[in-house]
């Protein structure tokens, strides 16, 4: 739950930033100058990809979340036994050691967003976050 606060919360003030820039940004453009005016057209173009930005990855956590509440509702989350430090993270040692076996069920299944959405938990319990993202994106594509 504090995550969703904390992400609540950058949101709020990501777009509370953007109402300020967009309004300096119109302020700018009312000026008449061209300098101003160019600036004023980059703080709009700006914002608007902030905006964008952030509805698109909200849309992800939001679409991730879910998959993982179906696959645990499912009973289909890993039950591997791993060594966690007292943050709850699990070692990287023990997260390489699962890892071949996930990716393995993904390679016989490339179909099943479940073994997609397992792949990403080992690539983040190894500390990839870059493709654990990669792979959860692959088992929202795949969800039917």
């Amino acid at each position: 739950m504090s995550v969703r606060i904390g992400v609540a919360v950058m949101a709020v003030l990501l777009l509370g930033y953007i109402a300020l820039v967009g309004w300096r940004a119109v302020v700018m453009v009312q000026t008449g100058e061209p300098v101003a005016i160019a600036m004023g057209v980059a703080l709009i173009v700006l914002p608007l990809l902030a905006v964008w930005g952030l509805g698109r990855e909200l849309w992800f956590g939001v679409r991730a979340e879910r998959l993982g509440r179906r696959l645990e509702a499912e009973g289909g989350l890993p039950d591997d036994v791993v060594t966690t430090s007292p943050s709850g993270r699990v070692s990287r040692a023990d997260g390489d050691a699962v890892f071949p076996r996930y990716r393995e069920e993904v390679e016989r299944h490339p179909d099943d967003w479940r073994a997609w959405f397992r792949l990403s938990l080992a690539y983040d319990a190894a500390g990839d976050r870059r493709r654990a993202r990669g792979a959860v994106r692959e088992a929202i594509r795949r969800e039917r």
